[in-house]
């Protein structure tokens, strides 16, 4: 996924999604191209549900 529909269905902003990423709070970007990034599906999934356990408790 590239990061405009990462944006979309986390509701982050560029800004917060990369400074999450630095943190260590969001899973990085894989290199899918000499300048393009992505995140695969199954990882941006598996920290969603991570972070809607977190927010039930």
């Amino acid at each position: 996924m590239r990061r405009p529909e990462v944006e979309k269905i986390t509701g982050l902003s560029k800004s917060t999604l990369y400074r999450m990423i630095a943190r260590g709070d969001f899973p990085a970007p894989a290199k899918i191209g000499e300048r393009a990034v992505g995140w695969r599906a199954r990882t941006l999934h598996t920290w969603l549900e991570s972070t809607q356990e977190c927010d039930a408790r």
